[in-house]
């Protein structure tokens, strides 16, 4: 049975530390995969974290539309680390809602039952559609040029 992998964290090994300010060295900052160091990289987890939110889609359409303004924010600061968090941020909308949409209390495995898989299907088509819009979101901060040749050149320069 395949369990879930924040049983095997090793936080010495991860790339991101919460004591690090990552406006003032942002060379510090790794992009990672996905979503990671999201919750931790300060101070773009306070300024965007704030926002984050998905309860229903109309919450999740200004919560998303919110991000990516500050998206664009930093991207006409040249904030490379902002706008990557803020991408982290748009992503998370989209796969945290899609669990809650997959499963009513969001929780893929029974801690109680040896890590289980619980039952797929029983969150709420309200949740889907709060993905729905994050994703769109999200896709469109992907897609935007200067924020391509910047992560790419960023991966290149620090990882």
């Amino acid at each position: 049975m395949q369990k879930p992998s924040y049983l095997n964290f090793d936080i010495k090994k991860y790339g991101w530390k919460p004591d690090i300010d990552y406006r003032k060295e942002p060379e510090l900052y790794r992009v990672g995969k996905g979503e990671q160091g999201v919750l931790i990289c300060e101070p773009y987890k306070s300024e965007i974290g704030a926002y984050w939110r998905f309860k229903n889609p109309q919450i999740a359409a200004d919560s998303a539309n919110k991000i990516f303004s500050l998206f664009e924010d930093y991207l006409k600061a040249n904030d490379f680390v902002g706008m990557d968090m803020a991408r982290k941020y748009l992503q998370m909308g989209y796969t945290r809602a899609r669990r809650y949409a997959n499963y009513k209390s969001g929780r893929k495995y029974d801690a109680t039952k040896n890590y289980a898989l619980l039952e797929r299907g029983t969150g709420t088509e309200e949740k889907a559609k709060s993905a729905e819009i994050f994703y769109a979101v999200w896709k469109k901060a992907e897609a935007n040029h200067q924020y391509t040749i910047l992560k790419k050149e960023w991966k290149k320069k620090f990882g």
